[in-house]
């Protein structure tokens, strides 16, 4: 069974959490309490990124959250095709440059996908089975 749900948040700080208290809600809802955490945390992540490096003040950020069969994703979707994300080094004393290697760390895969306008950086996760 496939369950499906996308939401848009303003360009704002506040959508972060709001996003990322949803996915793992959905998490739970459908059956899947144990990967609630690891969702909240990818969400969480990036939607600060498309936050911080591809929103635009009138346009808002899509955050889509999917699962299909042992494969939970999640999406997000900024108006900046322009911004690609990619994993940097960043210094111990860097307040930001670590969202995309904790992304990569959780995720079984990870990747972004070009649109008309913006861009989707998207993270999956594998499910092993009902919580």
């Amino acid at each position: 069974m496939e369950r499906y749900d996308v939401r848009n948040y303003p360009p704002r700080q506040d959508s972060v959490p709001a996003a990322r208290r949803r996915a793992a809600w959905l998490a739970v809802a459908w059956g899947q309490p144990q990967a609630a955490a690891d969702v909240a945390l990818l969400t969480s992540e990036l939607t600060t990124n498309a936050l911080l490096h591809g929103s635009v003040w009138d346009r808002y950020l899509r955050v889509e959250v999917k699962l299909t069969g042992a494969v939970l994703r999640v999406a997000v979707t900024d108006p900046k095709g322009e911004r690609r994300p990619e994993l940097r080094a960043a210094a111990d004393d860097d307040q930001y440059g670590r969202g995309l290697h904790i992304v990569s760390a959780l995720a079984e895969r990870w990747g972004a996908s070009e649109r008309v306008v913006g861009k989707t950086v998207w993270a999956e996760l594998g499910i092993t089975g009902p919580g």
